[in-house]
């Protein structure tokens, strides 16, 4: 691993520090770690893994300096210690950048009854202890707590420490805050009463998204201003805690967070490991040329079962890193505890930044450059609570997954960011299930697809406004050739989409009459410009076995193709496949998003990948280079993490389309730090990977013609 602190001392304290902070250690202290962690321990890790940036708990829950603040609860073990600022000292010594981690989500004893208004309330009336440690209580994230009394502990951090940062984590709130101080803030700037529960049809629920958004935004602005007042260059950096900013002003983010942290620690459930550069997409859908770093945790990842002080397996770490590092993020590692019981983590951790050292220079020349893009729907999923968003994402989550098995590279574009010169960046734009679309929304992709785009609508995609209120019809339908007949419906069991005559939508089902359908279904009927590839076949009992059997003939569109003056194409899917797709994992709902995006590229892609094997194909260009990465998801823990060991796969073919008239084209494989042989054939560069254990690259450079 190669000594990073001779690049990251240039930049120390200045207002640029950010750019040579590139590969994190967190360490999160035990209130017991004064008196039992080694700090010098882990400055030899800070060596080891190959970090240049650190962040580390200073305080908030609990303080680990010597703070002066009242009410600010020292760890009982501190005395007169200060492994905060040891810890600062050491990672100076090695030129690293550092972060102060404060944590404001609870409080103590003694600082709740001398400030009860600090304390959350929930529902029924109740201040809230903590749902896992019931000794403290959970404060309230919208009132002065978070607005007046953190912001002293900030500018004492800030003042007496050598730092480049403060990094708060849970200090978005934990659901809605029943307090008098919220609910008369709330009737004062809308005149609704709190909501009882998340729901995106009740108005006072909308109005209450919008109002957390302006109170967490106006935080993050208070917090930094605080943070530079006394140091210029440093800044204050706000945990999201996942992979979108629907939740903040975009142009108080862009103003006030030079680079951006996702806590997405790890896979849970049955989530793919490509979910790691998903959050890559999803960010640069709305900042593409914002830093992105993901949090990896070194334990496994789950919301019930909870072992936040463990160990995953090597190979789940690294290649948890490793796809975030291929799709543009710089790694970050988090460990719980500083004491050290199990140090089968640290050579993991050091594999995977090494992986990014090795991609790091081909990655800062390059920029994302896919054809493909899936609409963020912000718009959409800001209605929906943290708890019932997974949900809601389950469309985009089929199409996301649809592709990588294809080999197809994409990248997201937010609906809240959407320009005519970003959407003219792709070639196809696929709209999962983006429900939720103002009329502007609707009218800058409606243009685009008549200067000559390609789009695929799926679900109920704009049939509602930016605040939710059904429309009668698709905001879409003047491009799509399609006008609704029946209201989205649902949920229906046993439905079936029959194959109607021969087009490349419905191609490779080798005779078959019909596959399954969807479980929401929106009626359509078709204009005569248009070609209907798939017709519902009317849904009928599953029970009892004797009833299941269908009554009336396939009529009704279940899938519309159209051929715009423009040149473009659009596919419209009026029901929820993404969702099913995830959900059932049917290879024919797989096969028929991938026929439909290929059919309206209308040609090859611009990179295409033969060989077996899954992989997550990320697509950059740059001045006279291409960077195609290849991360390798070929593995029977692909679904349920954690992956036990390593299946390589190779060799693989990568076909990368070349600008008109360049010469002189070059191969190199960054991981394998050798050249590869190169084919030009027919204006694209022909590259075999002989071998990929986890993350491999082709970065292609040729000499642009004068």
């Amino acid at each position: 691993m190669p000594d990073t602190a001779h690049d990251a001392a240039r930049l120390l304290r200045s207002s640029d520090w950010h750019r040579g902070a590139t590969r994190w250690t967190q360490l999160t202290l035990a209130e017991d770690d004064p008196v039992k962690f080694d700090a010098v321990e882990w400055i030899d890790v800070f060596r080891q893994t190959g970090s240049n940036a650190t962040c580390l708990s200073a305080g908030g829950y609990i303080a680990y300096y010597p703070t002066k603040v009242p009410y600010h609860y020292r760890s009982k073990w501190l005395g007169d210690t200060d492994p905060f600022g040891a810890l600062v000292d050491g990672a100076r010594a090695r030129s690293m950048h550092v972060m102060a981690r404060v944590d404001p989500h609870a409080i103590h004893n003694d600082a709740a009854e001398a400030h009860p208004e600090w304390v959350a309330v929930d529902a029924a009336g109740n201040p809230r202890r903590h749902w896992a440690f019931p000794d403290v209580w959970v404060t309230c994230a919208y009132g002065d707590y978070n607005m007046e009394y953190m912001p002293e502990i900030v500018r004492e951090i800030v003042r007496e420490y050598d730092i480049d940062a403060v990094f708060a984590n849970r200090w978005q709130g934990h659901g809605i805050c029943y307090c008098q101080g919220c609910a008369k803030r709330f009737r004062d700037a809308s005149s609704h009463d709190l909501p009882q529960a998340s729901n995106p049809d009740d108005a006072a629920w909308r109005a209450w998204v919008a109002w957390r958004r302006d109170r967490l935004t106006k935080l993050v602005v208070d917090w930094d201003r605080a943070v530079q007042a006394i140091r210029p260059n440093a800044s204050f950096i706000p945990n999201m805690g996942g992979a979108s900013l629907m939740e903040f002003d975009l142009e108080t983010i862009e103003a006030h967070c030079p680079f951006l942290v996702v806590d997405h620690q790890g896979r849970h459930g049955l989530e793919p490991v490509w979910m790691a550069g998903r959050n890559a997409k999803r960010i640069r859908a709305t900042f593409r040329d914002r830093s992105v770093v993901l949090i990896t945790s070194v334990g496994p990842e789950e919301p019930v079962h909870r072992w936040k002080d463990s160990v995953t397996t090597g190979p789940e770490i690294t290649t948890w890193i490793g796809d975030g590092v291929a799709h543009g993020m710089l790694p970050w590692f988090t460990k719980f505890n500083g004491v050290i019981p199990d140090p089968r983590w640290i050579a993991p951790v050091a594999e995977g930044f090494d992986l990014h050292a090795k991609l790091e220079p081909a990655l800062e020349a390059t920029k994302p450059a896919c054809e493909i893009a899936i609409l963020d729907a912000t718009t959409t999923l800001r209605l929906y609570d943290w708890s019932s968003r997974d949900l809601a994402e389950a469309d985009e989550k089929g199409f996301c997954h649809a592709l990588v098995e294809a080999g197809l590279s994409f990248e997201f574009v937010s609906d809240h960011a959407m320009t005519d010169e970003m959407l003219d960046r792709f070639r196809v734009l696929i709209l999962p299930n983006a429900r939720c679309l103002s009329n502007a929304q609707c009218a800058l992709i409606t243009d685009w697809v008549e200067r000559g785009g390609n789009l695929i609508v799926a679900g109920e995609s704009a049939m509602a406004g930016e605040d939710g209120t059904p429309r009668a019809e698709c905001g879409l339908t003047r491009v799509l050739g399609t006008r609704v007949t029946v209201a989205p419906r649902g949920p229906v069991k046993n439905t079936y989409v029959e194959l109607s005559g021969n087009h490349p939508v419905n191609a490779g089902y080798e005779g078959a009459k019909r596959i399954i359908g969807g479980i929401r279904l929106v009626g359509i009927e078709a204009d005569k410009d248009t070609e209907t590839p798939f017709l519902y076949v009317p849904d009928f009992p599953d029970l009892p076995m004797e009833e299941v059997y269908p009554r009336d003939a396939a009529t009704a569109p279940a899938i519309v193709t159209r051929q715009t003056p423009s040149g473009g194409r659009t596919v419209h899917i009026p029901w929820n496949i993404g969702a099913t797709y995830w959900d059932v994992q049917a290879k024919d709902h797989q096969r028929l998003m991938e026929n439909a995006v290929r059919w309206a590229l209308s040609g090859p892609a611009m990179v295409e990948v033969t060989g077996k094997g899954v992989l997550d194909i990320g697509v950059r260009q740059g001045e006279g280079a291409a960077l195609v990465t290849l991360v390798n998801l070929t593995n029977p823990m692909m679904w349920k993490a954690q992956i036990h060991e390593i299946y390589p796969v190779g060799p693989i073919e990568v076909s990368i389309a070349l600008p008109s008239g360049v010469t002189g084209v070059a191969a190199h494989l960054p991981i394998a730090e050798n050249s590869a042989d190169i084919t030009l054939r027919d204006g694209r560069a022909i590259v075999t990977v002989p071998h990929i254990d986890i993350v491999e690259a082709v970065h292609l450079t040729w000499k642009v013609p004068a």
